[in-house]
């Protein structure tokens, strides 16, 4: 990647194409400076890679809304402050405000000019204008030539110098009224030598993969994959997501979540190593059971000997039948605490799904967390239906029997909630959530003005429900049908089902992007076609992971 290359042209790169070697470029060029930003903030090495990790995954997350014009820098540095202060504020509640404060005086004890501009630099920076702070950033932070920063700004070297000048003026004028007294000459020297550090070494790779793939799965905002990857996460498979790094969903709870979530990966490793373990022991138990059979029948006309025998064939049974009733999620929600944090994850992924229409429905801050408790709830009590009825092997009309009562147990708990209107807005917006992330998720690979992108996605969104309904008025199924199938848990207790909904989807795609002709470039309608293919592709996995995490092991 050569360093020529803009950085919007390697951010739209990454937004259109999924470049990911162009999104490792722009986390090369500019960790160091979020890194430094932060670090000075949060005081804390540990914190400040995790601040890292948050403002390039929101870089990935907006990479296709920046607009063209921005200067990266400044806006990478406006996002860490943003980010940093949300995490100081966060370790504050869970008191370790005295710790960093600890740090902070001791890292501020000596005399120099950098140890005393340091504490304050970053809210001098936020007191300039956006164009005096970047103007700044470039000059100094950056240690980009004034033409360079001048072309940043659109002006010429001359007035590119005088906007420095005067940016560091104020920065001296804000130290002043804090009592630092410093130079012009020597804070630009100050800024230069200190301001930026190089970040820990092999960082940049971690935040570039972990970035990436928290695109690739985190809901409503993904670029280029349908809003299904996410709800892989999102509704039942946190266990084994989180094993592969999912647990970067919501990246600005990281620290909250931290311990919890190492919890959960610690068992989470053995997993696999536990249900083998659980396998071999059914088939210890399987064997045993054969030869006290064959010695039962041979010493059948020996009435002692066969009470004994049965007794212990009656035993080995019970053992072989406890073994087969676990599933690999059991072993992991048998910890009280494990599931609790499972519960957690659910509830921060159902209130991003839902966020909009918390906003729709104007909720209080505590009607919202009882709605989003409602929610993880609802996931929760979904997952264990799923484990019995795959380990009681029901067919799919008792399935859908008992997903039925469950869901209208939903609806009444809603409605007692939010009220009658409310619930008709939970059940339409439920109803459409296909169809509008449809719409979010492919606006990044539409072209033209704004506008026109909006009026395109709209059109799509359209189509998609419009599709969608008479699909479901086909197959004979209700209007409310969730189409998500990875939200509709039925498919994952029933292969039947789940096959069928998968097929519902693909067929959904394939009338759409026909109609689609009527309103998408060819570039366009080839996109989404492709769009499509992994959005099945996507919840066909998804469906098997789950399926195979919360059914019985196998014999």
């Amino acid at each position: 990647m050569h360093d020529d290359v803009n950085d919007m042209d390697l951010l739209r790169r990454f937004a259109r194409d999924g470049a990911e070697e162009a999104f490792a470029e722009l986390v090369r060029r500019h960790l160091d400076l979020v890194h430094s930003a932060a670090l000075r903030q949060v005081r804390s090495p540990q914190l400040a890679e995790e601040v890292a990790q948050s403002v390039f995954t929101d870089l990935a997350r907006d990479a296709g809304r920046l607009k063209p014009g921005t200067v990266l820098p400044a806006w990478l540095y406006q996002v860490t402050r943003r980010t940093a202060i949300d995490v100081v504020r966060r370790e504050a509640r869970r008191q370790l405000r005295e710790q960093v404060a600890g740090e902070m005086n001791a890292m501020n004890s000596t005399a120099s000019d950098w140890a005393q501009v340091e504490p304050l630099l970053d809210d001098a920076m936020a007191a300039l204008e956006d164009t005096d702070r970047t103007a700044v950033l470039l000059r100094y932070f950056e240690n980009k030539s004034l033409r360079e920063v001048g072309t940043a700004l659109g002006t010429s070297d001359d007035t590119a110098q005088k906007r420095v000048s005067r940016a560091v003026d104020k920065l001296r004028e804000f130290f002043a009224q804090r009592g630092v007294t410093v130079g012009a000459s020597g804070l630009a020297v100050n800024l230069s030598a200190n301001a930026v550090q190089a970040a820990p070494p092999g960082l940049a790779l971690t935040i570039s993969a972990a970035s990436t793939l928290a695109v690739a799965t985190v809901a409503t905002t993904t670029i280029q994959t349908i809003a299904m990857t996410t709800l892989q996460k999102i509704a039942v498979t946190t266990a084994l997501a989180a094993a592969v790094g999912i647990a970067l969903y919501e990246a600005r709870q990281v620290t909250a979540l931290r311990a919890d979530n190492q919890r959960l990966h610690q068992q989470l490793v053995p997993l696999t190593a536990q249900v083998q373990q659980l396998q071999h022991e059914r088939d210890r138990a399987t064997n045993r059971l054969s030869n006290v059979t064959t010695e039962l029948a041979a010493v059948s006309k020996q009435p002692t000997e066969v009470f004994k025998l049965r007794g212990q064939v009656g035993v080995l049974r019970q053992e072989k039948d406890a073994l087969g009733s676990k599933s690999a999620l059991s072993k992991i929600t048998a910890d009280p605490e494990t599931r609790k944090v499972m519960r957690e994850q659910q509830k921060a992924g159902m209130a991003a799904l839902y966020a909009e229409l918390a906003k729709r429905l104007q909720l209080q801050p505590e009607q919202t967390g009882q709605f989003h408790d409602l929610l993880a709830d609802h996931v929760m009590d979904s997952i264990d239906l799923i484990t019995q009825a795959l380990h009681d092997q029901r067919n799919s009309t008792e399935i859908d029997r008992l997903f039925s009562v469950q869901e209208a147990a939903m609806q009444a708990q809603v409605a007692a909630l939010l009220g009658p209107d409310g619930l008709t807005q939970y059940t339409d917006y439920s109803k459409q959530l296909l169809s509008s992330l449809t719409g979010l998720q492919f606006e990044g690979s539409l072209t033209g003005e704004k506008k026109a992108k909006t009026e395109k996605r709209q059109q799509l969104s359209q189509a998609v429900q419009e599709e969608l309904q008479a699909a479901l008025a086909a197959a004979g199924l209700p209007p409310d049908y969730q189409t998500m199938p990875v939200l509709n848990f039925r498919n994952i207790a029933s292969e039947a089902t789940g096959d069928q909904s998968l097929k519902l989807l693909e067929n959904t795609y394939v009338r759409v992007t026909e109609r689609a002709k009527g309103f998408l470039t060819a570039e366009e309608l080839a996109k989404f076609s492709e769009f499509g293919k992994k959005a099945i592709e996507n919840n066909r996995s998804a469906l098997l992971m789950n399926r195979k995490l919360m059914a019985p092991i196998a014999k």
